[in-house]
């Protein structure tokens, strides 16, 4: 297996012209990309570096299966509030000492891809759902047989930081219009209305963002999955304490229950469902074409 540039590639691989030209455009050109035989050309993923010979030997010569859009998208960002990106930018290893549950640098470094994204959402005016965490109704949260700290031994300044622990973050705050759901389980679907909210609205794709990867952003995408729905995260848009953690849950996401794309995909499906919607056909007149070269898997069903 060789690694190289998209440029080496070009010189140095009999790769289709016109294929490596449209793969580059959907990438940064820094990153790596592998070739393996019959000239298949893959973007090295997050996770590559955590898989073991076997597992990739498991996956050599396998396309890769993808679910796809579907034709009603919303975006639903779960669990953006202070407690896990504190009140500023720090290494994790800092940050855990005055707020415990902190991803660190992590979180911060995604926030401005997720207000990218959001700002997208908002520009093509998908519904938008944030979820956070409950508090103070006398409902055990879901962590609490781990959490051994009481508020009665709490300083005033521990107390502060619980108090804000579930406001979510001014970067992404939600506006008018939006709706903002409460849980006290690591699923956005659990104990929730969302279900019902998303099928009120005939929502059938679900763009995901937020934290933790391996918590509460898999555990909404299993539930999301087993209620049908096509589910997809952003994989810039997504963070977790634990490097390897996020990693490997992207890809075993990826492998059973979503598609994790880059977020330009995202952005570039936005953009089209938009145009579709509108009635308007933007890329080369015809925004079937557009949406192939996203190489996304199914066809977009509405321009069917």
């Amino acid at each position: 297996m060789a690694f190289a540039t998209v440029a080496t590639l070009r010189m140095s691989y009999s790769c289709d012209s016109i294929f490596l030209d449209a793969f580059a455009n959907r990438v940064i050109s820094s990153k790596k990309y592998w070739v393996s035989k019959g000239d298949i050309i893959m973007a090295e993923r997050v996770w590559e570096r955590f898989l073991t010979e076997q597992d990739k030997a498991t996956l050599m010569g396998r396309a890769e299966r993808k679910i796809g859009f579907g034709e009603r998208p919303a975006l639903l960002l779960i669990d953006l509030y202070r407690w896990v990106f504190g009140d500023k930018p720090e290494p994790v290893v800092d940050a855990i000492k005055t707020w415990p549950g902190s991803c660190g640098l992590a979180g911060w470094s995604a926030l401005p891809h997720i207000q990218k994204l959001l700002a997208k959402a908002r520009e093509v005016e998908i519904p938008v759902i944030h979820v956070t965490g409950m508090d103070g109704v006398a409902i055990e949260p879901w962590a609490f047989r781990r959490d051994k700290t009481r508020r009665a031994d709490m300083n005033k300044e521990q107390l502060d930081r619980v108090r804000r622990k579930f406001d979510i973050v001014d970067e992404v705050k939600p506006i008018p219009g939006e709706t903002v759901l409460k849980k006290v389980s690591p699923s956005a679907f659990w104990g929730t209305p969302l279900i019902g909210h998303l099928n009120f609205l005939g929502v059938d794709t679900i763009i995901t963002c937020g934290e933790s990867t391996s918590g509460c952003v898999r555990a909404s995408v299993v539930d999301g999955t087993t209620n049908r729905l096509r589910m997809v995260v952003a994989e810039e848009c997504v963070f977790d304490r634990h490097e390897a953690c996020h990693a490997i849950n992207l890809f075993d996401m990826n492998q059973k229950y979503a598609d994790v794309l880059p977020l330009d995909e995202i952005l570039k499906y936005l953009d089209a469902w938009r145009a579709e919607k509108a009635g308007q056909v933007g890329y080369a007149n015809d925004s079937v074409a557009y949406l192939k070269d996203l190489v996304i898997g199914e066809d977009f069903k509405g321009l069917r």
